[in-house]
């Protein structure tokens, strides 16, 4: 382990990824993301990668296909309204197969709407990041380390399935500094025997593509894909659970929502409340079996985002009726507070408290 330095977070992803092996980043300006692309900026020449601020965010994704069909390690960075624009490149990308990282810093919408921290972005990154039947892998950190440690893992995902990664973090997390340590990666990047780098008269073209003209030939491809995606939700699914072993309220919420979470999960229990919390770290596979679980044993279950209640569908879905299922939110850009969670917590533990 490296020694640790006191990091941005939007820096710590960029310096993550290119210890990762990144060398081609194609972005955009837009907050709260900015200082990720500023600083590949100013680093990705000093080491011989590639940094191109593209004419927008449609270009930048396209770049991304591109690069990405030649067989290197890419990535694109932006927040809320930006990936809105990049969905349809996400599809193209997964509908030809092809890994990337795609961070997105979230910011209060919808529109234009703000640029503080939101959670509102869930189910764009979940269900529906552009068009088509298609799943993306999708990482949630909760601190500046986590963005670290996340990175590397993204990527060698993404390439073992041939499929886009995002890391859906927030405006808090990506401004927030803590100390990190980013180890020098020793990376062996997998061989891309499909990529188009060139035949050398060794073997035949290939090619990459989304474009299927026979409806047999693409729902067959489709078919196929999401064989993947099962075994994916098999075997991907990432979660830490805190406290839950006795508890009877447990807490779900991910990223910057977490924290907050963790601490009213503390403060119950100094109440004499059993609560815990589960926190999802892959956001999609969804760690379901672990939420499914908790259902069995917990009374209650709240879910704690900075939405309007995006992922309380998918607790919903995994606890199947087995216990009630509540939500508590703040949108707009307001992070909620420890209190007001604690709050709801003693509510649900019958407010004699």
């Amino acid at each position: 382990m490296s020694e640790k330095v006191l990091m941005k977070g939007n820096e710590a992803l960029a310096e993550a990824a290119i210890q990762a092996g990144c060398r081609h980043f194609f972005g955009y300006p837009i907050t709260p993301q900015t200082e990720l692309a500023a600083y590949m900026s100013k680093r990705m020449p000093k080491i011989g990668g590639v940094y191109l601020q593209a004419e927008s965010e449609v270009a930048a994704i396209n770049m991304v296909l591109g690069a990405s069909a030649a067989g290197v390690r890419a990535m694109t960075s932006s927040s809320s309204p930006g990936i809105s624009l990049k969905s349809e490149g996400i599809s193209y990308l997964a509908g030809s197969d092809l890994p990337c990282l795609i961070i997105n810093i979230q910011r209060g919408g919808p529109g234009l709407g703000g640029i503080q921290p939101s959670q509102a972005d869930y189910w764009q990154a979940t269900k529906a990041t552009g068009h088509g039947d298609f799943q993306i892998l999708v990482f949630a950190p909760s601190t500046v380390q986590e963005m670290v440690d996340l990175v590397a893992g993204a990527f060698d995902k993404a390439d073992k399935y041939r499929m886009p990664a995002m890391i859906l973090a927030d405006g808090m997390l990506g401004q927030m500094m803590e100390p990190v340590a980013i180890g020098e990666a020793d990376v062996k990047l997998p061989e891309k025997e499909w990529a188009t780098s060139g035949h050398k008269g060794k073997r035949k073209h290939n090619v990459i593509n989304s474009l299927y003209i026979d409806p047999n030939v693409l729902e067959n491809i489709v078919v196929e894909r999401y064989k993947k995606y099962e075994t994916i939700e098999a075997t991907e699914q990432m979660s830490e659970s805190y406290l839950t072993e006795d508890a009877d309220i447990v807490l779900v919420a991910y990223g910057a929502s977490s924290r907050i979470a963790r601490s009213a999960v503390n403060s119950a229990r100094e109440l004499g409340i059993k609560a815990g919390l589960i926190r999802p770290i892959s956001l999609w596979p969804f760690p379901k079996d672990v939420v499914a679980k908790a259902g069995d044993t917990a009374k209650q279950i709240l879910t704690v985002e900075m939405s309007m209640g995006q992922m309380v569908d998918d607790v919903r879905l995994a606890v199947n009726g087995k216990c009630p299922v509540s939500f508590f939110g703040r949108t707009g850009g307001i992070i909620p507070t420890p209190a007001e969670v604690l709050e709801e917590i003693k509510k649900l533990a019958g407010g004699a408290v």
